[in-house]
């Protein structure tokens, strides 16, 4: 028995999805009293859906594929041109074990020293000045770490440039107008620029240390045993680089919910390890980030009553998934203990995408996002002193992404 998807009538509603952001699968997820239901979107039918179930579904190579699914505008500033998150099959698994090779447990701690090392060069420079705006320096901060952990060297004085063109390309995918374009400009310069790096691996001209993304990313090979074209390669020691630039977002959460729950400062003082994961873990769950993620149905098949047709556009609701009352317990409540006794499923928490990372389309990047969350955690709890003046304070769930806007304003340091 096929049962029909409750639909959202109308001919488009991509200017609806722009409006409601984060909240356009969970707004309608709740006014259709489903986990999936069926809309128009850029011009096609597209399916949307919600929850564990879903995710587990959405993540079936066997049901779904990236190919040709994410717009040019978001591949002319996110995602770029023939990067991993395009491919499929084995040519997917192939790539993906390249940047799985960058997170092994040796080169976690190399990246963990270099944080803690980058945020105490930062704090005894803003001991000097009345204040700072978090959310900008923390784009700096992170963008040192990306490129000296990348293996990529950048002068001193081109950071702060390289810092705004890398964060560009994650705050402009859904922005119109100039902003759009200046992270389509920044994209083209980047890439040229990194492309021109990975030359001069190639010819012998710059060595970075084996297992950085500099390195092994300009000498893989591809499933012919050819190095990637060197645009290609370009993209992706940039997918290492922007995401790391894109955890300062994260920063700015974590030090909001500092604020916004000081009970929690206390007991992070005192804490041990595991209550700093999940800390880190519900910052990750309670803030917005990726609002979705998108892929098209690979062939016809049928889940829980519905009939899903070849090629049609479907977005998972990471957002709403990861605010899901029938996962999590009162979801709207920060509370780090939740993941005291948390399962680790990859379909019911998932921030930076779910399924399996070594085989599947989880982002490889999570494991570093995790370790400069707890150095970036521990560093403003115990060994940072500073604070917040009057300040608007608020995020938004309509921008993507959202920060707060303030951008977290902060005087008074010093460092501990």
């Amino acid at each position: 028995m096929i049962n029909q998807f409750p639909r959202e009538e109308g001919l488009d509603h991509s200017l609806s999805l722009l409006r409601e952001g984060y909240m356009y699968i969970p707004n309608r997820k709740k006014s259709f009293a489903s986990n999936v239901f069926e809309t128009r979107l850029l011009g096609q039918d597209a399916i949307c859906m919600s929850g564990e179930k879903a995710a587990e579904l959405f993540y079936d190579e066997e049901k779904f594929m990236r190919n040709g699914v994410a717009p040019k505008r978001l591949q002319k500033t996110l995602f770029g041109e023939e990067g991993v998150q395009t491919l499929d099959d084995e040519a997917h698994r192939h790539r993906k074990s390249m940047f799985m090779s960058l997170m092994t447990k040796e080169r976690l701690e190399v990246l963990q020293a270099i944080t803690e090392k980058q945020w105490q060069l930062a704090a005894k420079k803003w001991e000097r000045l009345d204040q700072i705006i978090l959310y900008d320096e923390a784009k700096e901060i992170m963008c040192r770490i990306a490129s000296e952990w990348g293996g990529v060297p950048v002068e001193e004085e081109e950071i702060k440039e390289l810092a705004e063109q890398l964060a560009v390309m994650f705050e402009s995918p859904t922005a119109l107008g100039p902003q759009h374009w200046k992270g389509r400009r920044a994209r083209k310069q980047v890439e040229k620029w990194v492309e021109g790096l990975v030359a001069q691996v190639r010819e012998g001209h710059l060595n970075p240390a084996e297992g950085t993304a500099l390195h092994e990313i300009s000498l893989h090979q591809d499933l012919e045993g050819k190095y990637l074209e060197g645009r290609v390669a370009a993209v992706e020691v940039i997918n290492i680089l922007r995401p790391i630039v894109a955890i300062a977002i994260y920063i700015n959460f974590t030090a909001l919910a500092i604020h916004h729950y000081p009970e929690q400062k206390e007991k992070l003082e005192t804490a041990d390890a595991k209550y700093f994961q999940m800390f880190v873990q519900e910052v990750r769950r309670f803030y917005p980030f990726f609002p979705m993620a998108a892929a098209k149905v690979r062939k016809d098949f049928a889940w829980e009553g519905y009939s899903f047709k070849e090629g049609t556009l479907t977005l998972l609701d990471l957002y709403g998934t990861n605010h899901d009352t029938e996962l999590w317990d009162n979801p709207e409540i920060f509370n780090p203990y939740r993941f005291s006794g948390w399962d680790k499923s990859p379909f019911d928490f998932i921030p930076q995408g779910g399924g399996d990372y070594m085989m599947g389309h989880r982002c490889a990047g999570e494991f570093v996002t995790i370790e400069i969350m707890e150095v970036s955690l521990n560093f403003l709890v115990n060994h940072l002193s500073y604070q917040l003046p009057e300040q608007d304070l608020s995020y938004s769930l309509v921008t993507m992404p959202s920060i707060p806007k303030s951008g977290i304003i902060i005087r008074d340091i010093q460092v501990k």
